[in-house]
């Protein structure tokens, strides 16, 4: 009979393999992609280097694992954030909201996607490309929504929504690198909050006029 192994070992097995790469996104964050060895990775995870080559064949292949788990988690926060059936003004509060906390929460993760990224591993090119589009995609739907509602003025909504998505990009990077970022963060959202609505053109309705 063929050996199966039970939910309890699978569990610890799952446990051990999360907290690993839960670990791993904090030591590439903290060292860059090429400083890091596997061996900064097990230590800190409190693993075995068995544990390690068990799952991955590589760093690169972890990080590369890392970057698309880390891009899905992002942008699905972002849609679940944005996508709730509000005004457009609140859409997009909410929307940098739940950004800045992701950002003051798990800063690591905004390191990787951000700026771990770029550059550090050649196979990484084809997903980064695609997280670039999906952050764009978050801001263009609600855009496109805003438009045909007649709140925003006549605009090429992809074009903005890429705009949009640079500069929040931008401004969450340096917010991570003040020395109290939650300090800033309120300012931050309403900062961002009114840069979007004043750059799209947004105008309320009132009254059934906008």
């Amino acid at each position: 009979m063929p050996y199966r192994s039970s939910d309890k070992t699978r569990q610890k097995k799952d446990a051990k393999r999360t907290a690993m790469m839960q670990t791993a996104v904090r030591v590439f964050a903290e060292k860059g992609y090429h400083a890091a060895t596997i061996r900064d990775i097990v230590t800190a995870a409190n693993v075995a280097i068995g544990t390690f080559y068990f799952y991955f064949p590589d760093k690169e292949t972890l990080f590369v694992h890392l970057y698309e788990e880390t891009a899905d988690f992002l942008l699905q926060t972002l849609r679940q954030a944005i996508n709730r059936p509000d005004e457009f003004s609140k859409q997009v509060a909410t929307g940098i909201q739940a950004y800045v906390n992701i950002a003051l929460y798990e800063p690591a993760v905004v390191h990787l996607l951000l700026v771990g990224g770029v550059g550090a591993v050649p196979a990484l090119t084809d997903q980064r490309t695609q997280f670039r589009e999906g952050l764009t995609l978050v801001w263009q739907r609600p855009l496109e929504r805003a438009l045909g509602q007649g709140l925003i003025r006549q605009q090429n909504c992809r074009r903005t929504a890429a705009a949009i998505a640079g500069a929040v990009d931008e401004v969450l990077l340096n917010l991570l690198n003040l020395t109290d970022p939650e300090r800033e963060a309120e300012a931050v959202v309403r900062d961002l909050t009114q840069f979007i609505l004043g750059a799209t053109g947004y105008q309320p309705v009132t009254n059934g006029q906008v």
